[in-house]
């Protein structure tokens, strides 16, 4: 390899600024970069998030918690992350609620469709 090879590294950043919108951005920077380099370097800042730099939090490597001054290596992929829509528990919570009457109904259809098979049978102990 050449001295100039080895003096870069190639990342990608990825982002997704909407639900059901990705996009992943190579960037080739020097050795020493850090997340904050790669993410300048990718222009996702300007294009996807109209300029909003990420904070700490809406950031990882490889799906990683990571920070600005995280430093990179060849073939890292840095992620920008979103906020969250709905809190995991509300969400989990509003999923049971829903399964449960989902559960309900379909006990009830089944004891009302029991009862009229009975009613109609003509089997003389039914």
């Amino acid at each position: 390899m050449g001295r100039a090879e080895e003096s870069t590294i190639r990342v990608a950043v990825a982002c997704s600024p909407r639900e059901g919108e990705a996009s992943e951005v190579a960037a080739e920077l020097p050795a020493a970069s850090t997340v904050a380099d790669a993410i300048r370097a990718s222009g996702v800042v300007d294009l996807q998030l109209g300029g909003a730099f990420p904070a700490d939090e809406a950031i990882g490597v490889w799906g990683k918690a990571a920070t600005v001054d995280t430093p990179l290596v060849d073939g890292d992929r840095v992620e920008l992350y979103r906020p969250l829509a709905v809190d995991p528990k509300e969400a989990r919570r509003l999923r049971a609620t829903a399964g449960k009457r989902a559960a309900r109904g379909a006990r009830r259809r089944r004891r009302a469709d029991i009862t009229c098979s009975r009613r109609r049978s003509r089997h003389p102990f039914a």
